[in-house]
């Protein structure tokens, strides 16, 4: 069964004490997800393989390390997970980027896709599927479902905060998925926020309510 990760660098414990503040802004708090996201994907890549070559420096020639080719797709859950796409670019450029968008049917309570585009290679690379909050769990393990339809088997999620209901949704749901988040707290409320957690993660990078 995968794992749950909680990467608890001390950089990142600051950076989410700050986001969580309600006073801090929206031009703050979307730096910071990016920040966050960044610092995150530092781990998340952590076991990616790497190959030896041999490069000329201007004393002589190395052989050394370079990333052995893996190639990385990024998947932000619509909408909060687009305020982490820029921090993982920062450290792999080369990434693709789909996007995933889902709401539930409040009739069936079923997952209604309205928006899947993926790389069209996505099935080769490792997709990186983000969204700042893992509440119920519901929305990340639909989506990582849906991207799991169209051929993708390796993946991994990463979330900010989650809850211990929405870690163990999704490991129920994909025991093959790792999940990695920088803080779980205690649990959800009656509306299914994560407490104390940060309240909207969309609205609070988006300035809307």
């Amino acid at each position: 069964m995968a794992s749950a990760h909680v990467l608890d660098h001390p950089l990142l414990q600051h950076k989410v004490s700050m986001i969580r503040d309600k006073n801090t802004g929206t031009k703050e708090f979307r730096e910071l997800v990016k920040e966050i996201a960044m610092l995150m994907v530092y781990e998340v890549t952590r076991d990616m393989p790497l190959k030896e070559v041999e490069v000329e420096t201007p004393i002589t020639m190395a052989r050394t390390k370079v990333i052995a080719g893996k190639m990385v797709g990024i998947v932000p859950i619509l909408r909060a997970g687009l305020g982490m796409v820029e921090g993982v670019l920062n450290l792999i450029p080369g990434a693709k980027v789909g996007h995933i968008g889902l709401y539930r049917d409040p009739d069936t309570f079923e997952p209604v896709e309205y928006y899947c585009k993926l790389p069209v290679d996505a099935q080769e690379r490792e997709l990186i599927v983000l969204d700042p909050m893992l509440a119920t769990g519901g929305s990340a393990s639909d989506a990582i479902t849906l991207i799991k339809k169209r051929g993708c088997s390796n993946i991994k999620l990463v979330n900010i905060i989650a809850s211990p209901e929405g870690i163990e949704t999704v490991r129920k749901a994909h025991p093959d998925v790792d999940v990695y988040v920088a803080a779980v707290d205690e649990g959800l409320n009656d509306h299914a926020y994560i407490v104390p957690g940060l309240g909207d993660a969309g609205d609070r990078l988006f300035g809307t309510k």
